[in-house]
């Protein structure tokens, strides 16, 4: 089998992208077997199950075991994926305040009606 150029190879994270939108898609859990014949994209197994492993060792994914192997799901959707990131980057900067206030400066008006509208919602909730 030939082997890729460098300019052919995937964009980082591209097949993660894919894999986590065909859980997400089939909304139950799925074996390596099962992922690799939906992405239909020719790799080995082990390479599929070497991915979903490394997904579940980060907290992406949940492991379930089945007969011979493990079955994977999603621990969040797309959106609690995306929010997990946010805060993953807010917390690497000690400068909390001023990524927050550059955030916030470029939102649109809609996005910052949307987060006063959350914010009030969340002091609402009892705790």
């Amino acid at each position: 089998m030939p082997k890729k150029r460098r300019d052919e190879r995937r964009q980082h994270g591209e097949l993660v992208a894919e894999v986590l939108a065909v859980l997400w898609e089939a909304g139950e859990p799925m074996t390596a077997q099962q992922v690799n014949a939906a992405l239909d994209n020719g790799l080995a197994r082990t390479t599929m199950a070497t991915i979903l492993s490394r997904l579940h060792d980060k907290g992406t994914l949940r492991r379930i075991p089945v007969t011979r192997g493990f079955a994977y799901e999603p621990v969040h959707d797309e959106a609690g994926l995306v929010a997990g990131r946010m805060r993953r980057e807010l917390e690497s900067d000690p400068r909390r305040d001023l990524v927050l206030k550059r955030f916030v400066s470029s939102l649109s008006e809609d996005d910052e009606e949307t987060l006063r509208r959350l914010l009030l919602e969340a002091e609402g909730e009892p705790e």
